[in-house]
């Protein structure tokens, strides 16, 4: 049945926040139990089976405690800028195609939007970090504009790699387009790009640095700035930023997922689309989990250098090699 445009926008928008919600609760959990396991300590147990309703009792933690707004900051900024980083956020969910069927909006240029909106979470942690007329912020923040500068370059080359072999910057069309079984998955079409394996690498790379997600993550390097650009956040304040965290760690691997994997396409060609694409998303979110709870935080220089001095140079290689070989071949 058909629902009203209004009555179907309020759906979408309704079932966003809950995903939203849903994942910045549970992957915390997950992230803990992972944690526990990785490093040979325990995660949550003692609040419902297993820790079950540990994020609940955390969210309830967070909501209860004050609001502290610090002396000196700047305070339309300092209570916009957790809001600004959860709504473009949520935003990107308007295009991810989930399944065949399951599109909140199915726009021509969904992969343009992702992006746009993806590129304002950087400039509301950089207002939160100078609002918070704290030094350690500020930093921080500075640090958050240099790193996303750095690795955005060789996303949108990888990306514009795959426009070239896709044709379309439509999200569900890409996803159409790898249907036929895992070796039409743009990951296998080496036809196209020999290196598309490597092209994969090198988004998966930009993707952890983007969401500012370990060992890139200078957002929040507590061992050298307390806590990073939230060093003034309390309760939900921070728990909003948390949130936002984790919602772009999920559109991340729901792109890598569309660009790569099939999106909902089945590879074996049983059960339904969405049980396939939560599937291959939720693996990639695990393995974004394993790698923070493997890999020791790098140092800021080296981040750097291995944005311009190896994945740049890189991204364009493989993107003047993809041109080559589609022209003659």
């Amino acid at each position: 049945m058909n629902l009203p445009e209004p009555f179907r926008l309020l759906v979408f928008l309704l079932g966003t926040m809950a995903f939203v919600g849903a994942n910045a609760a549970y992957l915390v959990w997950v992230e803990r139990k992972g944690a526990g396991r990785f490093q040979r300590r325990t995660g949550p147990t003692e609040v419902g089976y297993a820790g079950l309703l540990q994020p609940i009792a955390d969210a309830i933690k967070l909501m209860s405690k004050q609001l502290i707004l610090p002396p000196g900051v700047d305070a339309t900024l300092f209570r916009l800028a957790p809001l600004l980083v959860l709504a473009p956020a949520m935003m990107c969910f308007a295009t991810i195609p989930f399944s065949e069927t399951l599109v909140p909006r199915n726009i021509n240029v969904g992969l343009v939007m992702v992006f746009s909106f993806g590129s304002i979470h950087v400039m509301a942690i950089m207002l939160g970090g100078w609002a918070s007329r704290n030094k350690y912020a500020i930093i921080s923040a500075a640090r958050i504009v240099s790193q996303n500068v750095a690795y955005e370059i060789p996303m949108l080359l990888v990306v514009i790699t795959l426009l070239m072999v896709t044709g379309t910057m439509n999200l569900h069309e890409i996803v159409q387009q790898q249907a036929g079984g895992f070796w039409n998955w743009n990951f296998f079409r080496l036809a196209a790009n020999p290196l598309m394996p490597v092209t994969f690498i090198i988004f998966y790379i930009c993707m952890l640095a983007e969401t500012n997600r370990a060992p890139f993550d200078m957002a929040e390097a507590e061992s050298e700035l307390v806590a990073g650009a939230f060093t003034e956040y309390a309760g939900m304040g921070f728990g909003v930023f948390f949130m936002a965290e984790y919602a772009n760690v999920v559109i991340g691997c729901s792109l890598a997922t569309v660009l790569f994997f099939g999106g909902w396409q089945s590879p074996i060609g049983v059960l339904p689309g969405l049980f396939w694409f939560l599937l291959k998303l939720y693996l990639l979110v695990f393995s974004v989990i394993w790698v923070r709870w493997t890999f020791p935080r790098t140092q800021f220089y080296g981040l750097l250098n291995l944005s311009w001095k190896i994945l740049i140079p890189l991204s364009l290689f493989i993107l003047l090699l993809t041109s080559a070989v589609m022209k003659l071949f």
